[in-house]
This record gives C-alpha cells, structure tokens and sequence, in this order.
C-alpha cells in the first residue's frame, strides 16, 4: 500500500508540473508578462526548490523528481516573466 501511495504521489507531482506548461506557452506567445504575477510564480519557484532540497534529505525520489519537474516548467514562467518585465522596463525607459 505504502509503494502505491509513493507511485500515486509522484503522478501526482508530475500532474503538478503539467499545470505551469499552458502559462508558459501563454506567456511564450504573448511576449508580454502582463497578468502574470511574479511573486506569485516566484514564490512556487522557491517551495518547489524547498521541496528538492526536503527530498534529497528524505530520500524520496518521488519527491525530487516531480519537485524538479514542477521547477522547471513554474521556473520556466518565472524566468520568462522576468525577461519581459526587464525587456518592457527597458523600452518605457528608453522611450
């Protein structure tokens, strides 16, 4: 039982990490990081490095992986985000 718990888990996490892709092909399209809260995508970025580092000293691959998964795709968003609120800054500076 306890393995099956681990394996729905890690779909789970794996679900999770799913959930970022549309905002990053959104925020890709767009070229803009209008609408997108970056304390919020900021804040998931740094649980979900947490999250790693928690499961690295558990020993939960699990938890790595999905964790890592989820990183890279709200990592995704908030870089983006940052690229283009820089990017924006920039032009209205210069402008």
């Amino acid at each position: 039982m306890k393995q099956i718990i681990a394996v729905i888990f890690g779909l789970g996490l794996g679900c999770n990490a799913l959930l970022f892709v549309p905002q990053v092909l959104a925020v890709w399209r767009k070229k803009t990081d209008e609408g997108i809260s970056l304390i919020t995508f900021g804040g998931f970025s740094v649980l979900q490095a947490i999250g790693i580092v928690h499961g690295v000293y558990q020993g939960d691959l699990s938890l790595i992986l999905g964790m890592a998964a989820s990183l890279l795709t709200c990592g995704s968003v908030t870089a983006l985000t940052l690229y283009y609120r820089v990017r924006r800054m920039r032009a209205g500076v210069a402008g």
